[in-house]
Formats: C-alpha cells, structure tokens, sequence
C-alpha cells in the first residue's frame, strides 16, 4: 500500500515537472514571439462579381468550397475585392442590398470598394457598408485627407497575425459619376490619393503596410481593386509592388484578368499577386503553409456555360438565399419608375411596310425615343452632348405606367454611361459616320442631344472605312451641315464633353474610331437604362411628357434632300 502510495506520488511530481518545463516552454515562445501556426490558412477571394451570384460556381459554389477546406481542418477566411453590388438586375433593383444580404449570409470575412460600390451614389454606398457584417478597408479611400475605412484590419490564427491592407484604384473618378465625389457646391470632397503620378498612392500603401507590421502583423496581404489595364497607369498593382516594401502577396481585380505573376517589389523582393476574373469564372485562393509558413495562391476555374451548382446538383444554405433573390426579381422589374403621357417608338406611327408592317424609323430619324434616352445621358452627366446609336434602343416606351422591366426591354445589352473631351471636329466626324447611310438604315445612325444638325442627303458619303470597316476618314464634302451646340455654331478646335455608352465612346462600337485620345472624365458608369430611370424620376419628376409629344422629336435632325439655292 505504501509502495503505491509513493508511487502515485512519483507520478503526480513528474507531471508537475513536465507542467512546469511546458508552461516555461510557452513563456519563452511568446516572449520570444515565434508564433506558429498549426493548421494552414487559406484565404479564398472573389472579385468583380458584378452580381452574376448564379453564374460560374456562384454564391452556392463558392460556400461549397468554404466549407471543404473547414472540413479539412484549415483556418477559412473569406474577402472580396470589389465590384460585388452592380452589374445585373438583382444589384440594380434592390440599389446592392439583395448582393450584401447575400455576402451577409455566406459570411465574407472582409471586402473593399471597387470603382463599381459607388455606381448607386455615395450616400448610398455608405449605407450598404453600414448594412455589411463584414469590414470595408482601403488605406486611399478618403473624405478631405481624411480616411473613410480603416486602412487594414488583422486576423489571428495560433498567434500568426494577417494583415489585410486594402487598396482601390484611382481610376473610380473616371469610371463612376463626378458628382458622386462632389459636395453639393461642386467640390471634390472624396477622393483616393489620386494625382502626383502615383506617389500619393504608393505612399498611402506604404503608410499602411508599415503601420500594420508595426502592429505585430506577421504577413501582409494587399487586398486590392488596381488590375494591370495600360489604362490604368501609374495605378495598377505592378507600379504598386515596384514603390513598396513589405508586402506578402497581392489578391487583386479590377482587370478582370486570371493572371498569377511573381515581381519583385522595391527591394528586389519576390511577391506574388493573383487575380480571379469576374463573374464568378473563378474563385482565387491564398495558402499559407503550416509547415514552413509559405505562401502560394491558384485559381479554381470553371468554363464551363452551365453554373457549377447546376450542373453538378451542389445544394447547401445559399441555395434558398440565391434562388429567393432572384425569383424576387420578378416584383422588381414590374415596380413602377414613373408615367408616360406619350407613346414613345422606334417605329413610325402611320407609315407601314406592303406587308402591313410597322415602318423602323429609329435608325434613320430623329424620334421622340431618341430624344429622351440621349437627353438622360446629358442631364444625368452634366455633359454639352450625347449621342446614342440607334442600334442599341430595341424596344418602345408605352403611354402609362413605365416600369424598370419597360427600360431594360429598351436597352437590354446592360452598356454603361461614359463621358470623354473632345473635338469639334473629332464630334463633326462622329455626326457624319452616323449620317452615312441616310435615309437607309445604318446600326451607328446617333439620336443626339444639346446639339442640332442638318443631313444634306443629296450629298453621297465620302467616308472611308478602316480597320475592321471603322471610320477612317472623310475623303470629301461632308453632308452634316449647320451643326448648332447649345444654340452656337460647332467651333471644330473647340474641346466639347460628350456622353455615351463605353461600347460607342471608348470601344468603338459601330466603328466610331475618331473619339481616341481625348480625355476620359467618365469611364464604365451606371447601367444605360439605370440611367434612363434616375432621369425619368429626378429630373422630370416622374412624367414623361412635354417636350416628348411628337413622334418624331423635337427637330434636332433635319434631313435636307436637295441642296438649297
């Protein structure tokens, strides 16, 4: 009995002793501050969504895929790096509520802005971030210098502390709307470290990363919204990388781009940077080794046209989430964006084809449709003109009550409100290519706004086309004549701004090639029929109807069939 007595306390002593070395051991570890990590981190990224949430793996792919790597025992973190809340109906309808309730509810860890939160106004985004379970950082981000999220935020796992620094692209005061950034005199009073051929911006990312290391951060991850356009210059995330320091990897959009590249920053360090595309095609993804803290990042990919969730039957708690979102569409497309005391179309309201067919007259004459859809693009941006092809508008406005189902029929290719300078004479271009084939049809045939023109049809087209039938040139007499903006004479070395859509203005959609080179002011903005709508109940109050009442407008573009004595 004795002898088990003291042996019970034998045992009891040693364990006391190990206790008392293993408890000395985590002293030392944390004083030394060699934490380890025991599981490995992997961090999963979207970016540039642009509300296609049942499109690519979707939100129910990309939960499916959360959960796996739980399953298997890893720290999950889950970011999005911009562009999530505009882009289909499902964001447009519900102003990005629908898209953050979803990001709610699969349970994003962080976000930043991309030059897309801001397509709906900022006050708007503002709000959407206050509805957001999940913190918005960016370290450029500003309201008069000062910072409108936090610069980063921190995450732990076993004591290893990620940084996450997030950063958006400049480039949104050319791609959202001016005035979004603008207090109610016309001042810039947001901003994003713009300007100073990217100084300011590399300094506001530095500032950030070392602020961050100095917190005890052990890795520093670039959550960013720069992408590698040429356009984007000095702002992508390789002019970045090339004036910093201290940066772990790069997780980046904007570009829609899939591009894994390693660079060296600075210091002749290597970093990697990852990008995943847009529209859910991929889910990009960050793994940091338990076993020798390294990092490497991948893309899962899927090409294929049918949703993942679809395809292979993946159900789990998003698939209510997403299916119910979007079947509420149905009330969104059917609620009421104002009143038409007019009947408002791309067709001729007597004439008729020897079929009994209606007569199209939108691609060949001014049309009180015409007039309204180019006078929102005006008003809405502020610009002296707009033009819209003809092409684009596929459907008419009814008399009564206009829905937003009404203004996506009439636009349905979802194009986005731009604006750039230009010429008189680059504009006096544009008029006579979309003037070519008058009075046949021609696709690029432009409804206007803020100007008025004459078409001297007597006159044959002596434009010359180019590369891929683009305009190249007119080789003689022009038969757009007598062109008036704002009341005064078309002055060609005058720089005029105009509004358009990207596909028209920046791509050159229907071959209008002549608009390079001028300043962009506005790049890649709301929605046309988005647009359309805000016009329809900001700036008339709801009514379509003076002004509108004649079918074929308001005598903007006349067609002059024989010359004049």
């Amino acid at each position: 009995m004795e002898r088990m007595r003291r042996g019970m306390l034998c045992r009891i002593s040693c364990m006391l002793i190990a206790l008392t070395l293993l408890a000395a051991g985590w002293a030392l570890a944390e004083g030394n501050g060699e934490a380890h990590l025991q599981k490995d981190v992997v961090v999963l990224f979207t970016s540039d969504v642009h509300c296609g949430v049942d499109q690519g793996f979707g939100y129910v792919g990309v939960k499916a895929t959360k959960d796996y790597f739980e399953r298997e025992g890893c720290h999950v973190l889950l970011v999005d790096n911009g562009d999530a809340i505009q882009g289909e109906p499902v964001g447009l309808l519900t102003q990005g509520e629908a898209i953050v309730d979803m990001m709610n509810k699969m349970g994003y860890d962080i976000a930043i802005p991309g030059n897309h939160e801001f397509d709906y106004g900022m006050e708007r985004f503002l709000a959407l971030a206050e509805m957001a379970e999940y913190p918005y950082v960016s370290c450029n981000f500003n309201r008069e210098g000062k910072l409108v999220f936090p610069a980063y935020t921190i995450r732990e796992f076993d004591g290893v502390k990620l940084a996450f620094v997030g950063a958006t692209t400049p480039d949104v005061m050319l791609s959202s709307t001016p005035s979004f950034f603008q207090d109610e005199n016309g001042n810039f009073i947001y901003g994003f470290m713009q300007g100073n051929d990217g100084a300011d911006l590399y300094a506001a990312i530095q500032r950030a990363v070392d602020d961050a290391r100095a917190e005890g951060a052990d890795y520093v991850i670039l959550q960013c919204h720069l992408g590698n356009d040429a356009t984007s210059v000095p702002y992508t995330y390789a002019d970045v990388l090339a004036h910093t320091t201290g940066i772990d990897a790069v997780l980046d959009g904007h570009s829609h781009d899939t591009d894994k590249v390693i660079m060296k920053d600075r210091n002749g360090r290597d970093v990697v940077r990852q990008a995943c595309g847009t529209k859910l095609e991929g889910i990009g993804w960050m793994r940091i080794s338990a076993a020798d803290g390294s990092i490497d990042t991948g893309l899962y990919t899927w090409n294929n046209p049918v949703p993942a969730p679809k395809l292979l039957g993946i159900q789990n708690e998003m698939s209510e989430v997403v299916d119910g979102a979007l079947t509420s569409l149905g009330e969104w497309l059917n609620k009421k964006v104002g009143t038409s005391a007019v009947a408002l179309s791309i067709n001729d309201p007597v004439a008729v084809t020897d079929s009994g067919r209606p007569v199209r007259i939108i691609r060949t004459a001014e049309t009180s449709l015409g007039d309204l859809l180019t006078d929102a693009f005006r008003v809405q941006t502020g610009a002296d003109v707009a033009i819209v092809c003809s092409a684009s508008i596929r459907a008419d406005l009814p008399r009564g009550d206009i829905t937003m189902n009404d203004l996506i029929s009439v636009y349905p290719f979802g194009n986005h409100i731009s604006m750039r300078e230009v010429t008189g004479q680059q504009l006096l271009d544009a008029l006579e290519w979309g003037a070519k084939d008058t009075p046949r049809e021609f696709v690029g045939f432009l409804q206007v706004s803020g100007l008025t023109l004459e078409i001297h049809t007597y006159i044959e087209s002596s434009c010359r086309t180019g590369e891929n039938n683009g305009f190249a040139g007119v080789a003689g007499e022009y038969r757009v004549r007598n062109v008036m903006v704002g009341g005064e004479p078309l002055a060609l070395d005058k720089v005029y701004t105009v509004a358009a859509v990207d596909y028209l203005l920046l791509n050159h959609g229907n071959g209008f090639t002549m608009f390079d080179g001028g300043k962009v002011r506005l790049q890649g903005g709301e929605p046309d029929y988005a647009v359309v709508a805000k016009y329809i109940q900001e700036d008339l109050k709801g009514v379509i109807g003076e002004g509108y009442e004649s079918p074929y407008g308001q005598g903007r573009i006349v067609a002059v069939e024989e010359p004049v004595e």
